[in-house]
């Protein structure tokens, strides 16, 4: 059995929760991209193109997890974290672009 130091003494476990934070945002952005596909048929290049970006969101996500989970364990331990600038910059990007698009085909509607 192999016991795991822990990076931290936080009793409210503040990186665990920004851990899952992360997480559901992951979630968030895959299920957004799986329900685009329902207008495919109508709209085709641009919910393709909207599904192409929050699968790559989704992915860059889960890709750099735990990195960013050690760094703010890490910091913790420190008492110095840093903020993630970029990646939530990268995330305000992804969403307006998802506002953007969806005020688009609210314009331009789906006739029966």
């Amino acid at each position: 059995m192999t016991l795991v130091a822990r990076l931290h003494n936080d009793p409210g476990l503040q990186p665990e929760r920004t851990s899952l934070s992360w997480a559901r945002t992951t979630v968030s952005f895959a299920v957004t991209g799986a329900v685009l596909l329902r207008w495919a048929n109508h709209f085709p290049a641009l919910i393709y193109a909207l599904v192409a970006v929050m699968s790559m969101m989704a992915l860059a996500i889960y890709l750099t997890q735990r990195r960013r989970y050690l760094r703010a364990g890490s910091g913790l331990a420190e008492g110095r974290i840093e903020a993630s600038v970029g990646t939530v910059l990268a995330m305000m990007l992804g969403l307006v672009l998802l506002g953007i698009a969806g005020l688009v085909l609210v314009y331009l509607g789906v006739s029966p």
